[in-house]
């Protein structure tokens, strides 16, 4: 596939803008769950903090992991699941389970394994 950018300061620049946007909306959209991001994409705002937490380590940058979950968040998680997460249903949790068996036959068939 070719790629839309013109070079990869410019991708970084651009791709960069759209995950602030992606952050800004998960911190607005308090009413999305974890469970329910977990259960549709195999992704939730805990994930993104840990794949900051690794691309900064990556980078050779300083970013703790607790601080890069918080920054995801917009607020200490512990704080966010007091104010905005509700109990998870059976069903919901029964989604994410399969969701998350489904990243890791994916992850494994991407490895070649």
């Amino acid at each position: 596939m070719t790629s839309p950018f013109v070079d990869d300061m410019t991708r970084d620049r651009i791709e960069a803008a759209a995950f602030r946007r992606l952050i800004a909306h998960l911190q607005l959209r308090t009413d999305v769950q974890n469970v329910d991001l977990m259960g549709a994409g195999g992704f939730c705002r805990n994930c993104l903090g840990d794949w900051l937490h690794e691309a900064a380590t990556d980078a050779g940058a300083t970013i703790d992991h607790a601080a890069a979950r918080s920054h995801i968040y917009g607020m200490h998680p512990a704080d966010w699941k007091a104010q905005h997460q509700t109990e998870a249903t059976p069903k919901q949790l029964a989604r994410m389970a399969g969701s998350v068996e489904r990243n890791k036959v994916m992850a494994a068939a991407k490895q070649g394994g």
